[in-house]
This record gives C-alpha cells, structure tokens and sequence, in this order.
C-alpha cells in the first residue's frame, strides 16, 4: 500500500481530490493517461492523468513541517528553496525558516554564523557532499532533516554502482541546477563524470565517444562541467547516462540511445553491456507519469493549455514544452495570473520573461470551450484548484463545480 504523508491541509483540494480519488480507485495500476473531464457547460476543464505533488516533495514537505512542529524556540534553516514552488517555500519562511543560499548556491547567509544546535534542512534535490562535511565540521547532522527525494538517491546509488564498475557517468541536466550539482558531486566520488544539458550537446559529447575530436577541444566545449582529472582519450570506453529527475524523460532516453550508438561505432556492438550500462531505471516514475499523462491530454484535444507551478520549475516547464508544440499554452504560477477573462500574465519559456495576454480565453457559441489543465510536481493541488475555480468564475459558471464533481463521486 502506498504511504500516505502528513501534509498540511490547506495543501490539499475539494475539487481535484474527489476527481484524483474517483481516478485512482477506478485505474489502481496507472495504465489509463487519458484525462478527466470537467465539465461546466459551455467550459470543459480537461485534467491530465497526474500531477500535482509526486513522493518526494510529500516526503519533504512532511519532514520540513516535523522539523518546525518539534524545534520551538530554535534556529531553522532551508539550504535553499525546499522545492520549486513559491507558496511553499512562503508558508516556511512565515514559520519563520530561513534560506542559506539561493537556488543557484549564491550565500545569503554566511554559514560562518551558523551554531551547533541549529537546525539545517536538506532540499528534496538533495545536495552536494562537500555541502554535508561543512554542516557536520559546524557540529548539525545534516541527516536528521534531510528531505532528499529517494528517487535522486537511487540516481546517487546507480552513478556509484557504475562508478564501482569502471563506467563513466554522464549526467543529463542543467548544470546550475541544485538537483544536478549534487548528483555530479556524489558521482565524481566515484567516476570521471560530465554534465550535459540537452541533446544538442550529446551530439557534440559523442565525437569524444567516437574518438574523433582532440582532448583539449573537449575541456573548452564543456568548461567546469567535468571531474578533475577528466581524460577524453580514456574515460568515453565505458560509459552510463543518468539525469536530472525532472527533465524530460524521452529526451534522456534519446541522449542515452545516441550515445551508445557512438560506443558502437568506436568499440563495436560486441560485448556492448561492457561498453555501455543500462540506466533506463533511473528514470524518475513522477516525472514519467506526469508526462505521458500530458501526452494523453494532447492527444484528447483543446483549445488551450494552463500548467501551474512555480517559474523555476524545471519538471513544470518541461510539462510547457510539450503543450507549447501543439497548442496556445499559458504557463500560471497561480490564480492571481489569471488578471481577466480578457487578459493573464504568464511566463513565456522562450524569452524567460513573464508578460502579458489579450484574448487568451476563446469563446464559442457551437461548442464548449476546452482547456487542458496540468501542473508540476511541486504544485499543490489547492493552487490548481484556484486556478480552475478562477477560470469558472469568470466564466460565470462557478455554480455549475459542484454539479460537475458527481460524476466522479
């Protein structure tokens, strides 16, 4: 049975816990990515498969609250944002939690003025080893309150197993990430380990495989994002590729399978196993879910898209960029976007800006209006509520929810 978490209540949701329960009981063994409907009428709210809060951030979000409930009166620490997500991290720092770094690890708090019995939490992304030595040299067990996600650990685990073998880890993610930091400190423990961010790079990484470019070339290609003592010439024989949990699970796999073709063309397909490790594990079960759930929206059909979750959210944005390739998308961090029923402010992925939209919600006299509805795995459920019941109430159709919800009760 899977484990149920203490989550806070205001975290949870009257409209999509009755439409996920009805889903979950009727499809126990997730085979089913075809949407929910919503449906008001002259709008009809599709909502993918899943999303929302996945296992790690439930199982960081428990500890991060235990943390406070049994620490009155002492200093509470985040390393950084716990998980992307700004009404989160809000609701800690309003306990009064305070955050030591930025996500891009810029300081803002010199740890010099941290004490022993402070208390110092662990993002679910994990963090660096050299991260865990100077919180233990301060006299803090970083462990008591470490919400890594177990699905980064088991990425940990596998990069040391390979490592323990002989392979070479190659790490698919962005390298200013905290998640990707942290799986490249405790990979190079073991491993000569290189970061790559998408599959334009893994195209460039594999003439390194191929042996047909030169080693110094390689450390201008890829400045600080390999292990000391990298050598080209030696350390592409044997390699594995892992990722960042949250980036798109078809593009890893894609890097993966162009890579070991590049294995092939220097070594053979002899022995390949050798060669090349089988990493398909690794792949984050959230991460996979919610996006072959999106697909499964798409393929249902719509007028437009909204996905909720915070800016810098990178398995939210990458949930943007499917929807993006087959419809007008609107990327929210909350019902506050959501200015008009003529005008939302969004982020647009392609600038990194946010702005703002005219005529973004269509309107049909034939037929009724249908809006795809997804969000990132850091996203509570309350806030897509909001966004939903936003939408309906500006559509005059608030009313009709409740009617909406029996066909799922």
């Amino acid at each position: 049975m899977a484990r149920e978490f203490e989550i806070p209540l205001f975290y949870r949701s009257p409209i999509l816990s009755v439409v996920k329960n009805a889903r979950k009981n009727q499809d126990r063994h997730k085979r089913d990515f075809a949407p929910s409907v919503l449906d008001l009428g002259s709008m009809r709210f599709k909502l993918a498969r899943h999303f929302g809060f996945c296992y790690g951030v439930e199982n960081a979000i428990e500890i991060a609250y235990r943390a406070i409930e049994e620490n009155p009166g002492k200093r509470i620490f985040l390393l950084s944002e716990m998980i992307h997500n700004p009404q989160v991290n809000r609701d800690l720092t309003d306990r009064g939690v305070q955050f030591l770094m930025k996500t891009d690890g810029t300081k803002l708090i010199p740890f010099e003025e941290l004490r022993s019995d402070d208390i110092v939490i662990v993002p679910a992304f994990g963090t660096t080893l050299e991260m865990f030595d100077s919180l233990a040299k301060i006299g803090i067990d970083p462990q008591t309150y470490n919400t890594t996600c177990p699905f980064v650990e088991k990425v940990w685990n596998r990069s040391e197993q390979m490592g323990s073998q002989g392979y070479t880890i190659i790490i698919h993610g962005f390298d200013n990430h905290e998640e990707t930091r942290a799986t490249f400190s405790h990979a190079r423990r073991s491993a000569p380990s290189v970061m790559i961010r998408n599959m334009q790079e893994a195209i460039r990484l594999a003439a390194y495989v191929r042996g047909e470019r030169d080693s110094a070339s390689f450390f201008e290609e890829f400045p600080g994002r390999y292990s000391i003592g990298f050598d080209p010439t030696k350390d592409f024989e044997r390699i594995g590729v892992v990722n960042q949990t949250t980036m798109l699970a078809t593009e890893t796999q894609e890097i993966a399978d162009y890579l070991k073709n590049a294995v092939i063309a220097r070594a053979g397909a002899g022995n390949l196993s050798f060669h090349f490790a089988d990493t398909r594990d690794t792949l984050c079960y959230a991460t996979s879910e919610n996006q072959e759930s999106v697909y499964g929206l798409l393929e249902s059909g719509g007028d437009l898209a909204v996905v909720v979750g915070g800016y810098n959210s990178s398995n939210t944005s990458h949930l943007v960029e499917l929807c993006e390739k087959k419809l007008p998308t609107y990327y929210v961090k909350d019902a506050e976007e959501i200015l008009s029923r003529d005008r939302i402010r969004h982020l647009d992925l392609a600038s990194g800006k946010i702005i703002e939209t005219d005529g973004w919600l269509p309107v049909s006299s034939s037929r009724p209006v249908e809006i795809l509805v997804t969000a990132g795995a850091s996203c509570p459920d309350a806030v897509v509520d909001r966004v939903i019941d936003r939408m309906a109430a500006l559509a005059g159709l608030r009313d009709r929810i409740e009617d909406a919800l029996r066909v799922f009760a």
